[in-house]
């Protein structure tokens, strides 16, 4: 089966590279696709047969990360920083994280947790997954907000993870996903970007402050 490319954030980085200013894209994902992360074995972490039976695509996002299955009941927040060097990414990871949740909570989404190495959470339930890429000169990080997703689709496409965060503890894609739907908050991944985006954007340009600081730290 061939792995294609995820290319819906490619202009994300020429963008940030060109202008020398943060980038920032929040869409709802239109169709069907299992996204493996740029060093995931695809082999591995999804179900080839099932995603070819049903005509699923897989591609290879820039960031690293497990499989994801991601659907028209999911929201991507995409993100490109000009940052100088090639250092400071688990600082700026977890200022990214912490800029998220608090975006999140402004929605009314609280409290969510960083839990595992880039997992969204709430109490002991993922809502959503993020990656990161640096490359000299810039930042590139990404999450998938679980609003509405159908998660039969989960079940089909991807087996148990070859690796899985210790607060898991191996609970099936059921048990361990939750979702802003089940939570009662929204079902609608476009109406909930509609709240999202502006909270993010106030603390954009505090954020990639904050983000410069790490390098600036590190290089000192």
């Amino acid at each position: 089966m061939n792995i294609g490319p995820y290319d819906l954030d490619d202009t994300l980085l020429p963008a940030a590279r060109d202008t020398g200013t943060p980038q920032l894209a929040l869409y709802q994902y239109d169709r069907v696709a299992v996204v493996v992360g740029r060093g995931g074995n695809p082999q591995r972490e999804v179900d080839l047969a099932a995603a070819a039976r049903s005509g699923v695509p897989v591609l290879r996002r820039p960031g690293g990360g497990c499989a994801v299955v991601l659907d028209r009941g999911n929201l991507v927040v995409s993100l490109a920083l000009p940052l100088p060097g090639l250092g400071a990414i688990r600082s700026a990871f977890n200022a990214i994280s912490d800029w998220m949740i608090a975006g999140l909570s402004a929605c009314g989404v609280s409290p969510v947790t960083q839990r595992g190495i880039s997992d969204l959470a709430v109490a002991d339930r993922k809502l959503g997954g993020s990656c990161i890429y640096r490359t000299r000169g810039l930042l590139y990080y990404s999450s998938t907000l679980l609003v509405a997703p159908d998660l039969t689709l989960i079940d089909q496409l991807l087996p148990h993870p070859v690796r899985e965060p210790d607060y898991r503890r191996g609970r099936p894609h059921r048990e361990f996903l939750t979702s802003l739907a089940e939570m009662g908050i929204a079902n609608d991944p476009q109406e909930f970007r509609s709240g999202l985006e502006p909270a993010l954007r106030q603390e954009l340009t505090a954020l990639w402050t904050t983000c410069r600081g790490f390098i600036l730290t590190e290089t000192a």
